[in-house]
């Protein structure tokens, strides 16, 4: 049994005892603690949440268990219930709520579950503030409503058409050039919410030719939910069997965004934010801000039309935070999250289909051809468990010390660049691991520089 407490919000697995993994007493608790935190920046006033989930098998229980909490807190909850991340994000705004809150665990596993905490921006809490979260849930330091203050609950089906809404209204969303294109699309949804919200958006957009593959939205995940190729054979088949134009899939809440081209093979996730922010940059010039793991080549497309690439530590709070600071016009993460402030600061997989599929009618070109206009970067993941008496700053000042002789960057593990690629190692916010990222200009040498770490983590 697990229970991780990070800047990606409160994730563990469902089951086990209180502490040590995501119990219906530690789903209280912490859901009473970020309210606690929201009460107490608006004195006196009566607050709005809104609520949604993924399709997971634990979710309906854990909304009920959050849901009662907020009423319990005196808290009015808007409750969305199956939904998406990036559409629970867009409803903060839209409705004018004072926080919400995400239950999903992303691309973890069945077993996993979790609170991701947004603020009345509709983003994730900062550092500072999930601190706080945690310091008045290790204290229990909250107090509930009377009975006459108690909260109340609207139940809603219409945010993923208002989210759909907000993409279609915007001016790089060519729908008339996506209409004519008379693409055929294939969707791998893994039976998550993404089958409730990529085909109404599809359709909205003109595309007439969908083909669903695993969109009941029942959380039994047919494989492993993170859209990485190994787990996306199925899709990859079918696309080329039914001649579909592209192949897009996400994981069970939606903010990563993966596609598959014509012939079968992948886009490259890293590639999605890439072929996004060239098309964005066509049509309005500004910089771009990813994270320290994503592809070099956003900041060639970047510099390509004259703007300058920032980099992040990891964490989509932290690539808001540089976004906004540097005034990037599109960022987001090299695991698919593409984020368009045009329309919100969060990773939304619903609005990078609808900017790619814009390009891709606009090129009059195959998924294939695309992607050999842009720079070719391979990218090498690999991860090592981690005990729990693993001291991870010894290992990583070890690694840093061994390369002292290149530049190493240090706002979020180690990061060291050579002349043809780099090397990234940090811990996991969402899992008990350490991430050892490369790239380079072969996938050979990408390979080469992560076995260099690893091999020296295993001495």
């Amino acid at each position: 049994m697990t229970l991780i407490k990070s800047i990606s919000g409160i994730r563990g697995t469902i089951g086990g005892r209180p502490g040590d993994s995501l119990t219906p007493i530690d789903t209280v608790r912490f859901t009473a603690a970020f309210a606690t935190t929201i009460k107490q920046k608006n004195q006196g006033k009566k607050l709005k949440f809104v609520v949604g989930r993924d399709a997971r098998i634990s979710g309906l229980m854990i909304e009920n268990l959050v849901i009662s909490t907020l009423t319990g807190m005196g808290i009015d909850v808007l409750n969305g219930s199956l939904s998406t991340t990036p559409t629970i994000e867009m409803a903060v705004i839209l409705s004018g709520a004072d926080a919400g809150i995400i239950l999903t665990a992303s691309h973890n596993p069945k077993q996993w579950n979790a609170l991701k905490l947004l603020n009345e921006k509709g983003e994730f809490i900062s550092a500072s503030e999930g601190q706080q979260v945690l310091d008045l849930a290790e204290k229990e330091d909250f107090e509930f409503a009377d009975v006459d203050d108690l909260g109340s609950v609207e139940k809603t089906n219409d945010l993923i058409d208002q989210h759909i809404k907000s993409i279609l209204s915007l001016s790089l969303v060519d729908k008339k050039s996506i209409a004519e294109a008379d693409f055929t699309v294939a969707i791998d949804a893994v039976n998550s919410t993404g089958g409730i919200s990529i085909p109404p958006l599809l359709k909205a957009l003109g595309v007439k030719n969908i083909i669903e593959l695993y969109c009941e939205p029942n959380g039994h995940f047919p494989h492993n939910p993170e859209p990485l190729p190994e787990n996306l054979t199925e899709i990859s088949k079918i696309v080329v069997e039914k001649q579909a134009d592209v192949g897009v899939v996400v994981d069970p809440d939606v903010d990563r965004l993966a596609l598959v081209m014509e012939n079968g093979e992948m886009f490259g996730e890293e590639y999605t934010l890439v072929a996004v922010a060239d098309y964005i940059l066509q049509n309005t010039r500004g910089n771009t801000a990813s994270n320290l793991s994503s592809t070099k080549a956003l900041r060639d497309v970047t510099e390509k039309y004259g703007g300058e690439y920032y980099a992040s530590a990891v964490g989509e709070v932290n690539v808001v935070e540089k976004m906004k600071e540097v005034n990037a016009v599109i960022g987001g993460e090299g695991n698919g999250g593409v984020i368009y402030p045009g329309l919100h600061y969060g990773r939304d997989s619903l609005v990078g289909i609808a900017l790619f599929l814009s390009l891709l009618a606009k090129k009059k070109m195959k998924a294939s051809e695309l992607r050999k206009t842009f720079p070719d970067y391979f990218i090498s993941k690999n991860k090592a468990e981690l005990k729990p008496e693993t001291n991870i700053q010894e290992v990583l000042d070890m690694v840093k010390d061994h390369f002292k002789g290149y530049p190493v960057l240090t706002i979020d593990g180690v990061k060291i660049e050579f002349t043809d690629g780099w090397v990234h190692l940090r811990p996991s916010n969402t899992e008990p691991v350490l991430r050892i990222y490369a790239e380079s200009t072969s996938m050979e040498k990408a390979d080469a520089y992560a076995q260099q770490v690893i091999s020296l983590i295993e001495k």
